[in-house]
Order: structure tokens, then C-alpha cells, then sequence
């Protein structure tokens, strides 16, 4: 449209240009030619001819207006629509390139996707380098990417294997022998820091893996592992209220579990010590399944929610020594959910506490209303 735009207003230019020019070169009527008396021709034949060429001219330039206006319009629609299809079919490479970049855009966990390539053939033009360009950043991004998953990997195992010698030693120091009262108390302490570090060490090696892809998927209810999950944790003084309605879904059996486990253990730990709340429910919703975990507790600012899925992140005022947990748990939850092409949310309660949302596809997808009432 753009080019159209410009060949008409080209054209307009040229046709003002020509008709300037034109009208120079012809002769012009004398507007004092002699007439006769009764207002008829002249009787002189030069004053005539001079007329009638006077009025030849003026035709001309007419029809040169008028006719070559008309073919301009005509030429401006032909030349607009045969360039909008020019420019469609040069242009249509970028289409690739757009495709390309909004499989990426669109992938559930942030690293997949980057293994894809455009590739695009043809003549060494600037879509071309554009598209090569492209394929280099990808390139770069995912073996960043992988390094990353590779050290987080590596180092975990490397670590692991010290702390569980420590923790072999000090329970053999605890265990066969008689040790004196500071050192049991030392011995003790060192245990659960290095019970602490073992968690941390447990929580990295899960988040570099449920961060990658799924090869392999089977069916799963999120009811049944819920209900498994409340069965094992032990909920002390809080109450808690389930309603587990049948929520299948495809997915890794052990990743899942681990899911239900975060939240909830994160429910329970982050409570009112007197009279707290845990509700676990799950159902389906729309085109798939929800689980959600809510509970009482201190109150979360909004704007603080963001930062606690992020690794070793949590609330400003929990940022102490002696602090449980490792800072991983919801972090671990939301790659687990994007590994398993759900999604997360969570809102502050009314009344203190936070309550949490995770989206699965269903499977088989099915719609029923999801009722989110708790019952005792």
C-alpha cells in the first residue's frame, strides 16, 4: 500500500509535469480575434484558424487530463495489487521466522523449544540473515541452558556424596559409642545442618530435572496421590479439610507426588500455631484439572508472591537463621507444573495465609463444574 501510495502520487506529479509542458508547445486562442458583426466567425481566415487551433488545444489538454488521469488510477490499483503480491511473496520467509519464534514463545518451561532451528534456504539476503541470526541466539540460549542444567546436576551429586559421609560418621559417633553430653549436642546440631544441607542437595537435583521436558507420561489422578500425601505428613496441631474429587491427568507419578508433598508440607510449616487450617482440594475445571491448597497463616503482601517462586527466595520476614526449609519448595512446584504443560497461580487470603492453584490438562478432557466449597 505503501509503494501504491507512492507510484500515484508519482504519477500525479508526472501527469501536472507533462500538462505544463504540453501547454506550452500548443498555440493559445486570441481572445482578440475579429468578429463579425452578427457575432459570427471572423471574416479574416487567419483570425479563424487561429481559433480553431485555439480550440484544438484546449481538447487536447482535456483529454490529456482527464483520459490520463483515468489510466493512472487504473495503472495505481494494477501496480498496488500485483506489489501487495510481490511483497506477500518476498515477505513470506518472515512467516517461518514468525512461526518459529511463537512455538518457542508459546512452549510451557522456559528451555524448550530452543533445540529448533529455522533454517531457512535461499538467496543471502536480509531475511536470510535475519533468520540466521536467530538460529545463533537459539543456539547460544540452549547450550546455556544446558550448561546450567549439567552444573546444577554435577555439583548436586558432587555434594552428596561428602554430606553422606558426614552424616555416616556423626551417627556412628552418636550410636557406638558413649559420647559426653556436649558432644551428643554437638553431634546432634551437626545432624540436622547436615540434614538441612542434604534437603537443599535433594531440592536442586529435582528442580534441574523437573525443569526438563517429559519423555514419558501415564495416567494419574491428582485425588489419589493427594489423598496418599495427607495420609503420610504428620499435620500436628493444624486441622485439615479435603474434598479429593477425581482429577486425571497424564504425567510423571513421582513429580507429581512431590508437587502435592511441597504444598502441603509448605502449608502446614507456614501456619498459625494454634487454630490453623489446611484445605486440599482437587476436581476438574473447564477442559482440565485443578488442584488447590490453601491454608491460614501471617499475611502475604501481593507484591511479595512473585518473589517466592523463585530459588531460595521468601518472605522478607522469614529471612533468618533457623528459618525451615531449603527456599526451593514452590519453586520446584511451578517447574514441575510447566514441565507438565499446566500452570500455576496463587492469591494472599482474606484473613492471612496463601492459597495456591495448579492447572493440569485433563486425561481424557472431560467438563464438569468445580466445586471449590470445603467440607469437613
Amino acid at each position: 500500500m505503501v509503494y501504491g501510495g507512492l507510484f500515484l502520487l508519482s504519477g500525479v506529479l508526472l501527469l501536472g509535469v507533462t500538462y505544463a509542458l504540453v501547454a506550452q508547445q500548443l498555440p493559445r486562442t486570441t481572445e482578440g480575434t475579429a468578429l463579425q458583426t452578427g457575432g459570427g466567425p471572423a471574416s479574416d481566415p487567419e483570425g479563424l484558424v487561429r481559433e480553431v487551433r485555439g480550440d484544438a488545444a484546449h481538447d487536447a489538454l482535456t483529454a490529456l487530463l482527464t483520459q490520463g488521469g483515468i489510466a493512472l488510477v487504473v495503472v495505481a490499483v494494477a501496480a498496488t495489487a500485483f506489489g501487495w503480491l510481490i511483497a506477500g511473496r518476498m515477505l513470506q520467509p518472515l512467516q517461518q521466522v514468525t512461526e518459529t519464534a511463537r512455538r518457542i514463545a508459546d512452549a510451557p518451561a522456559a528451555n524448550r523449544g530452543l533445540h529448533e532451528r529455522i533454517a531457512l534456504s535461499g538467496p543471502d539476503d536480509e531475511i536470510k540473515e535475519l533468520a540466521d541470526t536467530f538460529d545463533v541466539m537459539l543456539e547460544r540460549l540452549d547450550h546455556s541452558f544446558d550448561s546450567e542444567r549439567r552444573f546444577i546436576a554435577n555439583a548436586s551429586h558432587e555434594l552428596r556424596t561428602p554430606l553422606t559421609l558426614n552424616r555416616a560418621l556423626l551417627e556412628v559417633t552418636l550410636h557406638r559409642r558413649a559420647p559426653s553430653p556436649e558432644v551428643r549436642a554437638l553431634a546432634e546440631t551437626l545432624l540436622a545442618i547436615n540434614g538441612r544441607h542434604e534437603r537443599l542437595i535433594d531440592g536442586l537435583l529435582l528442580l534441574a530435572r523437573s525443569d526438563r521436558e517429559l519423555e514419558e507420561r501415564y495416567p494419574v489422578d491428582l485425588a489419589d496421590i493427594a489423598d496418599h500425601v495427607l495420609g503420610a505428613v504428620s499435620a500436628g496441631s493444624v486441622t485439615v479439610l479435603a474434598k479429593l474429587e477425581e482429577a486425571p491427568t497424564a504425567g510423571n507419578p513421582v513429580l507429581l507426588e512431590r508437587l502435592v508433598q511441597n504444598l502441603v508440607e509448605n502449608g502446614l510449616r507456614y501456619n498459625l500455631e494454634e487454630g490453623g487450617r489446611l484445605e486440599v482440594l482437587t476436581g476438574r475445571f473447564g477442559g482440565g484439572v485443578r488442584l488447590e491448597v490453601r491454608n491460614t497463616g501471617p499475611v502475604v503482601p501481593r507484591y511479595e508472591i512473585p518473589g517466592l517462586f523463585q530459588p531460595f527466595r521468601r518472605l522478607s520476614s522469614e529471612r533468618v537463621a533457623g528459618t525451615p526449609g531449603t527456599g526451593l519448595g514452590l519453586s520446584i512446584v511451578q517447574a514441575i507444573a510447566h514441565a507438565h504443560d499446566g500452570s500455576i497461580s496463587s492469591a494472599p487470603g482474606a484473613a492471612g495465609g496463601l492459597t495456591i492453584t495448579v492447572s493440569f490438562p485433563a486425561d481424557p478432557p472431560e467438563t464438569s463444574p468445580y466445586d471449590t466449597s470445603p467440607t469437613t
